[in-house]
């Protein structure tokens, strides 16, 4: 019954979706519809639709399990994301809108030499999308298979299905179906994640002292079968010693400027008429993030104590939290409704970061590095997004279909928040900010970020470690060794080498022209005069 009415749902949001990408198609042709939806999105809309980008999959039902499980320490993971948005509020969002024109490295070729840095920009945006969207992949046919098992759905046509519908909607639909589709999926997670909350609260009486003195005696088996009680309101189930604080803190840097520089949000702020409205919808953004966030301790805390530790384990694990949970507390019906939520979460941020990866490419390696600026053919622009569309699909369907569902992925999440803040954000920085910023320092520095991060962790405990011989399969650790880099997180280290290359590379030689045009950029970040302005449909 309950596999039906979710497969029911999923079809629902599926036939809305298409309609919307349908209705799109039809709205309006051309390169700035295409990438920025003429612009014409609006603060509230646009802060949803940022909102819908940024609350993915790994946020809704991972951060719920890492509560779930590892108490006060998934809480502090969840506190990560909630700040994360006040550096882009902060820093990016206003010289961003106003500076740039499709992308990221608009802005840091608008006074450095474009070739070189659109081609490093282009190439640390394309390794963020796809170190995310192989995560994201994997996890969406794991889940989806797992959510829909009665309806005879598998792995693989899970993930064909995800990744074909995503293809749809970014190449007939293009940022105006894709924003509409974060748009819906932000409201219908927000709304279950409410309803969720009110019925955890609503299951103990609506006493906060009832609920924390539930959380402060959890019980569960451990891995050696023993029964044991935990507070779960104090700190230490997954950040220990001697690293622990100090995983936290990398955790917690790369979040925090991570975000800043994820191509996907970044493109977000192209889409709206001017920098007072990107400014409305960082302020809509923050407030639907930080209460959704705040929420998921809810979820989080309420299926360890309503739920329990055991009967998650054995019906799906961590990332189940919240949909067994649901179904405890509003049976069939809303374990359906939580389930495609997830569905449609896993869904708008796989299309986010298609369009974020083929406007990259299209805009800044195909015209701007190889033929220089200019478009050989009308439409040319769009037609090569349009194909890079199909290819970023196709290569995440193949690579997450060959790593299969138990695959150790989730490290792909962390290193794409970590090439985000040690190579993207030091650059846009120090691009808006610093007189002197040059050309050298911007490929330094993105080049520093990007191989300190990879390289880092490549030797740290998500890739080296050894399992114990009950650990089989691709769930195994793919380096059998003890790791040379003991955070699980590079950022602590690869964000400071992302800046000091940056400042290195700029203090190796003058670039006058550059350090000429640093006034009129400021103006212009600061101002808006000459920003690229609202097309009609």
């Amino acid at each position: 019954m309950e596999m039906s009415t979710s497969l029911l749902l999923f079809l629902i949001f599926i036939a809305i979706t298409l309609l919307i990408t349908y209705w799109a198609a039809r709205q309006s042709s051309g390169s700035a519809a295409f990438f920025t939806a003429n612009r014409q999105i609006t603060g509230w809309q646009n802060g949803l639709a940022v909102a819908g980008d940024y609350m993915s999959a790994a946020s809704f039902l991972g951060i719920a399990g890492m509560i779930a499980f590892q108490g006060y320490d998934g809480f502090m993971y969840s506190v990560g994301f909630l700040v994360a948005y006040l550096t882009v509020l902060l820093i990016v969002a206003e010289p961003l809108r106003n500076a740039g024109k499709y992308t990221m490295a608009d802005v840091l070729a608008y006074r450095l030499s474009p070739r070189p840095v659109r081609a490093m920009a282009s190439f640390s945006t394309l390794t963020v999308s796809t170190f995310y969207m192989i995560a994201q992949m994997v996890g969406a046919g794991a889940l989806v298979s797992l959510l829909l098992k009665d309806s005879g759905l598998n792995y693989q046509t899970a993930v064909i299905g995800v990744g074909v519908l995503m293809i749809i909607y970014v190449v007939f639909g293009g940022m105006l179906a894709t924003t509409w589709v974060q748009i819906i999926k932000a409201v219908l997670l927000m709304g279950g994640t409410i309803f969720l909350s009110i019925f955890v609260l609503a299951h103990f009486d609506f006493s906060f002292g009832n609920f924390f003195n539930a959380i402060a005696h959890v019980t569960y088996h451990d891995k050696t079968g023993a029964e044991v009680t935990h507070n779960f309101l104090q700190p230490g189930l997954k950040f220990k010693p001697p690293y622990g604080a100090l995983d936290l803190i990398s955790l917690g840097m790369a979040l925090l400027f991570g975000t800043a520089g994820l191509p996907h949000i970044l493109v977000r702020f192209y889409t709206v008429p001017d920098a007072k409205t990107a400014r409305v919808s960082v302020v809509w953004a923050m407030g639907i993030i930080g209460a959704f966030y705040i929420l998921t301790t809810f979820l989080g805390f309420g299926a360890a104590t309503i739920v329990g530790r055991d009967f998650i384990s054995k019906n799906g694990g961590t990332n189940m939290s919240a949909p067994l949970l649901a179904e405890t507390l509003g049976g069939e019906i809303f374990f359906a409704f939580i389930s495609a939520i997830a569905f449609a979460t896993i869904l708008a941020v796989v299309a986010g970061l298609t369009i974020s990866a083929s406007t990259s490419f299209a805009h800044d390696f195909y015209t701007n590095v190889l033929h220089k600026g200019t478009e050989r053919h009308p439409g040319e622009e769009v037609r090569i997004a349009r194909i890079t569309a199909f290819v970023v699909g196709g290569v995440s369907m193949g690579i997450a279909i060959s790593l299969g569902p138990t695959a150790n992925v989730a490290f792909l999440v962390g290193l794409a928040f970590a090439v985000a803040a040690s190579a993207n954000l030091p650059v846009i920085v120090l691009s808006l900010f610093w007189k002197r910023f040059n050309t050298r320092g911007a490929v330094i520095g993105l080049a520093t970020g990007l191989i300190a991060s990879i390289g880092l962790i490549l030797i740290s405990p998500s890739i080296m470690t050894i399992d114990p011989p009950t650990v089989a399969g691709a769930a195994r650790h793919l380096i059998q060794a003890a790791p040379i880099f003991p955070l699980e997180n590079p950022g602590l280290v690869s964000i400071p080498l992302g800046f000091l290359g940056a400042v290195i590379g700029t203090l190796l030689g003058r670039e006058p022209k550059a350090e000429a045009k640093f006034a009129e950029l400021v103006v212009r970040a600061n101002t808006g005069i000459g920003a690229e302005k609202a097309g009609g449909h």
